[in-house]
């Protein structure tokens, strides 16, 4: 008996001193964060007291008791201070390099997120940015805004070119639509671009006119597309990186340690190549480039693999546009739209049929996944049948083909996306921002309460994930987990009160699942042994307060790979 016990302590001697693991060796923990909640996001162990942490990633969880074998000399030992831990947000739908451009224009949200609630209110914010970005105006010569939004105002209706003239007639101001799928221009910015009486709307786009035929300013989806691009030519690569990292340094002050850049041109995938080599990602960023553009490239890059926290996980397609701006693609008309509105108008596409069967079949065929944005129900009954038809073609594959956003799906065709194991990555912060919108103006009372069916798919069994479609509203992961869990409005109405879920589901549409849809979850997404140390800490626990105090919870800390990558300053006063 006791030789036995001295050889085996002689082997585990010699193993260690060789560097070499042992199963009969506990590994040490560089760290271990115990003293509050740990949400796990695992079936099998829902809730633990401790985590430990190795080489960045999760070496242990468990019971605090547990895990001190993993403690050792040099271990670090974390107190959360009574706060909750849960695992990093993945970020299932959003454009952070977008987001960076919102960071460095003049913030014309209406409240809660900013102050723009009439169009003077616009002007003003408009003119107090130009006060103190004189430089960057000078390098891109554009004065830009971000986050008006028209069904919030008071005058009810789009700035236009002459409320900006009267801002400034002399340099281009350009402000886009919190949609993201509008814009409005000033007479300069017009005129750079190229946009007269002469000009032809052009295929899925709109230039909208006053009576003389002349631009009013206002721009929709491809006309609003080619004008940002032509305006912010002048971006050089120094500002192409600021801009993205702003993005990133948004995202993961709301807990993201997985941001996505949804819909990327190449220009975008260049410059965010440039700044991951360069070593100045703290956290991982999923890239879609637009399936319209330049597939070589999409299939040349895509990987499952991330290079210096940069990856091009599969192609984007756009088929509609936005649901509050009245430009996804309805199968009926619209139910109380503007005046200028015919009465059997029912939106458009901004993709041909031809393109969306094209882009689907491209996809099938190479095994690439794809999201597509599909607000409308025309729009999803275009991706649906394309879907069947390129899986009949190309065979059933593990591909996760994504439908964003399906605002105003139909029951039938969340079962005929369930069937074609469509994965849904759904919208419910609209309920939040534009629940009122819908059942007033949009959709009516009745439709509106199925906005995002997040129940729908639960009833069914299914998972989805849910998304902030930054800069559409902030990347406020807080705001999308009390939408998710209360849908209600800005007027406190709850917008659909059978589509509600609860609180570890909501948790999990922003983690695990989106892990899945990246083909990530073995890595990402739940707090288990041998996934990377992705946390978050929140100020409250979830679970444990009143769902209408959701919104109030405070990103306190975020964590990528065991290192702290932002911290939330002190709350004033303290």
């Amino acid at each position: 008996m006791r030789y036995h016990f001295l050889k085996r302590f002689a082997l585990l001697a010699a193993l260690q001193a060789a560097g070499l693991p042992s199963a009969l060796a506990q590994e040490v923990a560089d760290k271990i964060y115990s003293g509050g909640p740990v949400l796990t996001m695992e079936d099998s162990l829902p809730q633990a007291e401790a985590v430990a942490v190795k080489n960045g990633k999760i070496l242990a969880v468990g019971a605090s008791a547990d895990l001190e074998k993993h403690k050792g000399a040099n271990t670090e030992l974390v107190d959360l201070g009574g706060q909750t831990m849960i695992p990093g947000f993945v970020d299932a739908h959003g454009h952070v390099f977008m987001v960076g451009f919102q960071a460095k224009s003049a913030n014309l949200l209406p409240a809660p997120d900013g102050q723009t609630n009439d169009i003077p209110a616009l002007q003003k914010q408009i003119q107090d940015w130009m006060k103190g970005n004189e430089a960057q105006i000078k390098s891109t010569n554009l004065i830009p805004g971000f986050g008006y939004d028209d069904s919030q105002l008071s005058e009810q209706r789009h700035p236009t070119r002459d409320d900006l003239d009267a801002v400034s007639r002399d340099t281009p101001i350009y402000i886009i639509h919190q949609s993201g799928h509008l814009g409005v221009a000033n007479s300069k910015a017009l005129e750079i671009v190229g946009y007269t009486a002469r000009t032809k709307d052009m295929p899925g786009g709109v230039i909208r006119r006053d009576d003389k035929g002349n631009p009013t300013g206002v721009l929709e989806e491809t006309a609003h597309f080619e004008a940002l691009v032509k305006l912010t030519s002048s971006i050089d690569a120094a500002g192409a990186e600021a801009m993205f990292l702003a993005g990133t340094d948004m995202a993961k002050s709301y807990g993201y340690t997985t941001a996505q850049e949804g819909r990327a041109m190449p220009g975008q995938v260049k410059a965010m190549e440039a700044t991951a080599a360069a070593g100045k990602l703290e956290i991982d960023v999923t890239v879609y480039p637009d399936v319209l553009v330049d597939r070589d490239m999409i299939k040349e890059k895509v990987s499952r693999d991330y290079t210096n926290r940069l990856r091009v996980v599969g192609a984007k397609l756009t088929i509609d546009g936005s649901p509050q701006g009245f430009t996804a693609w309805r199968d009926r008309p619209y139910y109380n739209p503007p005046e200028n509105y015919r009465a059997d108008y029912a939106g458009f596409s901004a993709a041909t049929s031809d393109e969306v069967f094209d882009a689907i079949d491209w996809a099938f065929e190479n095994d690439i996944q794809i999201l597509t944005h599909s607000n409308g129900e025309a729009a999803s009954d275009l991706l649906l049948a394309a879907i069947q038809t390129a899986e009949e073609k190309h065979g059933r594959a593990d591909r996760r083909p994504v439908l964003i956003h399906g605002q105003f799906l139909r029951e039938d065709q969340v079962d005929r996306a369930a069937a074609l194991k469509v994965f849904p990555s759904l919208f419910p912060m609209h309920t939040f921002y534009w629940g009122d919108w819908h059942r007033d103006r949009t959709v009516g009372p009745e439709l509106a309460d199925n906005i995002s069916p997040t129940g729908w798919f639960r009833k069914r069994g299914l998972a989805f994930s849910s998304h902030h479609d930054a800069p559409v509203a902030l990347p406020d992961s807080m705001r999308i987990l009390s939408a998710t869990v209360t849908r209600r409005s800005r007027s406190g109405d709850i917008i659909g009160p059978d589509q509600r879920v609860d609180v570890v589901t909501a948790l999990k549409a922003m983690t695990i699942w989106p892990a899945y849809q990246h083909f990530e979850e073995d890595t990402k997404g739940s707090i288990a042994p041998g996934k990377l140390a992705d946390f978050v800490i929140l100020s409250d626990n979830p679970t444990a307060i009143d769902p209408e105090k959701l919104h109030d919870i405070k990103v306190m800390e975020t964590i990528k790979e065991g290192n702290t990558i932002y911290t939330a300053p002190p709350a004033s006063g303290e």
